[in-house]
């Protein structure tokens, strides 16, 4: 994860996180999420969102907040904040250093 040896995040793990800096969701709702934010340019198929969901718990990032018969709901944690917010100012330093070459 970002911060760590493991590098920067990808584009899909950026935006799952980013889908949790408000509220839980389901796995529906932060496809959804995801793809109106990206206006679809970032699709997560199942495999990849699943994935992702089950990294972040085994990293603590995110917590399940609660199930409803097969609908399970996540949560960020302060870690899983922490990880975007490093990863969120990373991107805004390499969009800083860009425009200024552009000058």
């Amino acid at each position: 994860m970002a911060g760590r040896e493991k590098g920067p995040l990808t584009e899909p793990m950026y935006y799952v996180l980013m889908s949790f800096l408000r509220r839980e969701r389901c796995g529906t709702e932060i496809t959804e999420f995801v793809e109106h934010k990206t206006g679809g340019r970032v699709r997560l198929g199942p495999g990849t969102l699943y994935t992702l969901l089950s990294k972040f718990q085994e990293e603590k990032l995110i917590v399940e907040a609660g199930v409803d018969g097969r609908k399970r709901s996540y949560r960020l944690t302060d870690k899983g904040r922490s990880i975007f917010e490093e990863e969120l100012a990373r991107l805004r330093a390499c969009v800083d250093d860009g425009e200024e070459e552009e000058q």
